[in-house]
């Protein structure tokens, strides 16, 4: 299943909290030009360092589909990052 939402939470050196949710399919429907230019860059790097298109497509969209329920989380003294993707 693709991620529907990305839940970004961050706290800050002074101690404020944020959060910011992130709506995949939106981000992915406005950024659809840029997609279609990815995409054929990503056709042109595999030609060039021959690998096979649909072997990478499949392992792209095999990560795509194992994001869900993944946690990141990055601290740095007081600062903190978690990003989930749901």
């Amino acid at each position: 299943m693709m991620p529907q939402l990305v839940t970004v939470r961050w706290r800050q050196g002074d101690g404020r909290r944020r959060r910011l949710y992130v709506p995949v399919l939106l981000v992915l429907l406005v950024l659809s030009p840029l997609l279609l230019v990815a995409l054929l860059g990503g056709l042109v790097a595999c030609l060039v360092y021959r690998v096979s298109p649909t072997g990478a497509l499949r392992a792209a969209g095999g990560l795509l589909w194992a994001l869900p329920g993944a946690r990141v989380e990055f601290a740095q003294g007081r600062t903190a990052l978690l990003v989930s993707v749901r």
